[in-house]
């Protein structure tokens, strides 16, 4: 029987010929990632084992989160990874100044391949499927002893196969398909499962809609989720990846758990309401207005040059409503140096928006962008949870950064087509 691209990466990286869902194997790993918030755990039981790091050029430990530091407690965790980093010669680390988001400057600097198999401490780890890998978040525990080992075990995922088909509109972007597709199967329709997405829609999706379509994999309750490497990944990883690699494409025959199609010529923008990603709303079609007080514009699901071009592109001439804020936050060094070089700050500025440094800061309720009780924030982020960014009676809605833009000018949350 033939194989999906994930029971192919896993058979590869366990040296066997072929594995089946459910199998326990234990892989071999190309990469090991950390943030500030996960590394300290990690090194607690790295340190237990007492070996060195395995391979020092496969160690990725990025301070993102509470960068810069926000208080002592987060210049504390950032110190004890920047000491580990000191100590063990570890060369890929990215301190403020040259931090991004991880999910943002791992793929950016070529850090993992098509075919590689990475694991992070940090369940957003799947966003790397898009360019064809394995990748999937892990806990500090799993990442301190692969850190040592240089392996991992798992239990081989059965694969839904999302098939997209014909071609978005102008104002849909990857983050409202992943957003109708979690509506579509819930917050756990794909529990510890592969997503691979197929069909004739995905080469009219960029690398930037890819990354953030597996970066939200894991809201499905995805163990990850994975594109073909076709010729958008070829001209993504051209230039950025200096090292052999060796793409996987499913077989004819593979068995796929479930087939979901999403007509991508029909989908028009989604806003998910809170408090879950799958609570899915159509833009067109939410009746009543619902006021906001702020907008966040960035984080590693939509914070790449090409979410603030579109974000720029709605703002340009245009001002945020009274009373409504707007933070801009780019992923990376090399997004916030691009956006700046090709005028994009000069819009969000006249447009009154507030641009930080890199970080994750809002994302997750760390800081800036925190929201007292009752407040509402459209957010390019990932998640809603109640107490998410702030007080446990704020609310978040999930849109792209087209959707996003259209709600801190009108005050409302509104679709791009409404800004006149």
């Amino acid at each position: 029987m033939g194989m999906t691209i994930t029971e192919k990466n896993m058979a590869r990286h366990a040296g066997l010929e072929s594995v089946k869902p459910g199998q326990m194997i234990e892989c071999k790993l190309d990469a090991v990632l950390m943030n500030d918030i996960t590394f300290p755990p990690a090194l607690r039981e790295f340190k237990k084992i007492g070996k060195p790091v395995f391979d020092k050029e496969k160690i990725y430990l990025i301070p993102d989160h509470f960068t810069p530091n926000k208080d002592v407690v987060s210049a504390t965790q950032s110190k004890v990874m920047r000491d580990f980093v000191k100590e063990q010669h570890i060369p890929h680390y990215f301190e403020t100044g040259r931090v991004g988001i991880e999910h943002v400057i791992i793929p950016e600097k070529g850090m993992i391949a098509p075919g590689e198999m990475i694991i992070g401490a940090d369940s957003h780890t799947c966003t790397y499927g898009a360019l064809g890998a394995f990748a999937t978040g892990v806990g500090s525990t799993d990442a301190g002893v692969a850190m040592a080992e240089g392996k991992t075990w798992f239990k081989v995922p059965e694969s839904i196969k999302v098939e997209l088909i014909g071609k978005p509109n102008k104002w849909v972007t990857g983050k409202d398909i992943i957003l109708e597709l979690i509506g579509q199967i819930g917050v756990d329709g794909a529990r510890y499962m592969a997503l691979e997405f197929a069909g004739d829609g995905v080469q009219h999706l960029t690398m930037a809609d890819r990354l953030t379509i597996c970066n939200m994999a894991i809201e499905a309750g995805g163990k990850c989720g994975v594109f073909p490497y076709d010729a958008v990944t070829e001209e993504y990883v051209t230039g950025r990846v200096k090292r052999d690699f060796e793409p996987i494409a499913p077989d004819a025959d593979a068995k796929y758990v479930q087939t979901i199609t999403i007509n991508l010529a029909e989908l028009s923008p989604v806003v998910a309401f809170p408090h879950l990603p799958s609570n899915k709303h159509y833009v067109n079609e939410i009746k009543e207005e619902i006021a906001i007080d702020q907008v966040i514009i960035g984080s590693c699901t939509n914070g790449r040059y090409e979410d603030l071009v579109q974000a720029a592109e709605i703002f340009k001439g245009r001002k945020v409503a009274p009373f409504v804020r707007c933070i801009v936050v780019p992923g990376s060094q090399e997004v916030y140096e691009k956006a700046m070089q090709d005028g994009l700050f000069q819009i969000f500025l006249d447009a009154e928006c507030a641009v930080s440094t890199p970080t994750c800061g809002p994302c997750l309720g760390g800081y800036m962008g925190i929201m007292a009780e009752g407040e509402k924030t459209v957010s390019t982020t990932n998640r809603n949870f109640r107490g998410r960014m702030g007080h446990v009676d704020s609310e978040v809605y999930l849109a792209s950064p087209y959707v996003a833009a259209a709600s801190a000018v009108l005050g409302r949350i509104a679709g791009p087509e409404e800004v006149k």
